[in-house]
């Protein structure tokens, strides 16, 4: 006969309690092992499958007295004259002096797989003189490629986000009033002739390029088709060959692709930013066993003036004014001297150059210092 063994029951509190801390820790494992995942999406780009750089030179008019000295710009002139004589308009050299016309450049993306009809955006910025561009329209500017062919059509009224406003005395400027954008400001006229279908073969470029990340990406895509299709040929490209299940259907192929998870890997690296005082180190930066010791050297000097005065109810000696210097010396006495053992995270670093009162600025420098030691197990990159 089998005994029944009765748990006792924990009190409504620690329960709660329990079930917290459960679920935190069920939390901190999916983070560990999922969020530290990636889309293969997200770190590679399909060779191919990219935008087009787009570029033009037009005249933006109906600008409120902001546009450019026709005197001084001489394109914006020739290209006023030139547009008036295409639309039959016999035009005076010398009686031209409009202030509502302003030479602009615009440039736009032709995204992949752009199809004729379809509206691009557009960005608009001033070329000579004009003061802003707001309330003006472009009119009909030809975009062309890095071919010199003619892609797409741009045409329509301007969205400028800053202003400026001048008076006698004073002048508000705010944002860039010189530049601006068309929202489907340009029609498609020319599509790129490529044919993703017709691709036997597909190359993986890794936006960082890195050894192990490629391999990881070869390895998903090989588990997942059940074939050795793919193939990590450096460290920023991976080769893969169409399996004959998806001769025709390469889009399937490469949407399944692009929601593989991996993790991805990269180089210990410490980013320096001198300029703002801002650095930026990743999760792989090691420090081996270093001692550091940090102080300041400050010298304040202060001047100020008392007044002198000969005693109460003297016959001689007059009120003067005396400086006085005090000067003082901070050797920085009060800092700490802080080891470092081997092997320490990017948390023990930064705990520890905290716990010296260090800045970013100082940090800056002592960081370049165990570099120069070699006591840095990464690479240093100083913007």
């Amino acid at each position: 006969m089998k005994k029944s063994v009765t748990h006792p029951k924990l009190p409504h509190p620690v329960r709660k309690a329990a079930f917290a801390l459960a679920v935190v820790a069920a939390c901190l494992a999916w983070t560990n092992t999922v969020v530290a995942q990636s889309r293969i999406k997200d770190i590679v780009d399909i060779e191919g499958v990219r935008e087009n750089i787009l570029i033009g030179y037009g005249l933006v008019v109906g600008l409120n007295g902001t546009g450019d000295s026709l005197s001084s710009n001489v394109f914006t002139k020739q290209s006023l004259i030139g547009m008036l004589e295409r639309l039959g308009v016999n035009a005076n050299d010398n009686s031209l002096d409009a202030k509502n016309v302003a030479a602009v450049m615009v440039t736009g993306q032709l995204p992949a797989f752009a199809r004729q009809g379809v509206k691009i955006d557009v960005s608009v910025s001033a070329l000579g003189n004009s003061s802003s561009l707001l309330g003006g329209t472009l009119l009909v500017t030809p975009m062309l490629g890095a071919d010199g062919e003619v892609y797409a059509v741009a045409q329509g009224t301007l969205a400028v986000g800053g202003f400026s406003a001048a008076g006698d005395a004073e002048t508000v400027i705010k944002g860039v009033p010189t530049s601006g954008r068309i929202p489907n400001g340009a029609i498609v006229e020319r599509e790129l002739p490529f044919n993703l279908g017709d691709l036997n073969r597909v190359h993986l470029s890794l936006r960082n390029p890195d050894f192990t990340t490629a391999r990881r990406i070869a390895r998903a895509i090989n588990a997942f088709v059940g074939l050795p299709t793919a193939k990590a040929s450096d460290n920023a490209t991976v080769v893969l060959d169409v399996p004959k299940t998806y001769k025709n259907e390469l889009v399937e192929l490469l949407t399944d692709i692009e929601q593989l998870q991996v993790l991805p890997d990269q180089i210990a690296k410490v980013i320096i930013d001198e300029q703002s005082g801002i650095i930026v180190m990743g999760e792989n930066v090691r420090i081996s066993t270093v001692a550091i010791a940090q102080g300041n050297l400050t010298i304040r000097i202060t001047e100020s003036q008392q007044v002198s005065q000969p005693t109460p109810f003297s016959n001689t000696g007059t009120t003067t004014t005396v400086d006085r210097t005090a000067v003082e010396v901070d050797e920085g006495e009060d800092r700490k001297f802080a080891v470092l053992p081997n092997g320490v995270t990017l948390q023990e670093l930064v705990n520890g150059l905290n716990a010296l009162g260090i800045g970013p600025r100082d940090m800056i420098t002592i960081l370049q210092a165990i570099k120069a030691s070699g006591a840095m197990q990464a690479d240093i990159e100083v913007l």
